[in-house]
């Protein structure tokens, strides 16, 4: 059983302009920020991936991503889940053809689910998970300040199947890694090689 997720992951330097956004606003709360190399926009999400379903889950998300199109992208503003006023997840926010986005995820979770790995059924909401809180905090006034961000956009071209595993990361945190990314499109025609190079981080 393998822990893993489909996600959309930015490019390096999308990342690096939120990330320059965030970091001198860092201190002024008492949250704890996860790792900017792990920030990605999650379609699907399984806790246990059989290694028997392996195969199957590559090629179905193959064809999953295959009928759908690259949309452009970029990361604006923020929220906080389950609200502001008691939050416990800072994040932020995807302004995209959300369509074509929650097409996507739809797609991307029925791959898993026919792989026969179960899919964690929360309602689909485009987020970038920035910083985790241990008790519920009044988050308005950081919430309000990542409103004024507006990132550069870039084209969501391929989505990625990541496994994640626990503690194996910086600070007993998860370590993840990139094992199989797709095409968007009819251009799309399976898996990107091994040797193809690395998008996003």
């Amino acid at each position: 059983m393998t822990r893993m997720f489909v996600a959309v992951i930015p490019p390096d330097e999308v990342l690096d302009d939120l990330e320059a956004f965030l970091e001198p606003r860092r201190g002024e709360v008492p949250f704890r920020w996860t790792d900017p190399e792990q920030w990605h926009l999650t379609l699907a999400f399984s806790r246990d991936v059989p290694e028997r379903s392996y195969d199957d889950l590559v090629d179905r998300l193959a064809r999953a991503a295959r009928k759908r199109s690259p949309i452009e992208a970029r990361i604006v503003g923020g929220g906080a889940f389950p609200n502001v006023g008691r939050a416990k997840i800072i994040y932020a926010g995807v302004e995209t053809d959300r369509e074509e986005l929650r097409r996507m995820a739809t797609g991307a979770r029925a791959a898993v689910s026919k792989a026969g790995a179960e899919v964690d059924g929360q309602r689909f909401t485009p987020h970038l998970t920035l910083a985790r809180i241990n008790k519920p905090v009044e988050a308005t006034r950081f919430v309000q300040l990542l409103d004024a961000y507006a990132g550069p956009s870039w084209t969501v071209a391929e989505i990625a199947l990541v496994a994640s595993y626990l503690g194996e990361g910086p600070r007993n945190r998860a370590r993840h890694e990139v094992v199989e990314t797709f095409s968007l499109g009819r251009a799309g025609s399976g898996p990107v090689p091994d040797d193809a190079p690395p998008r996003g981080r």
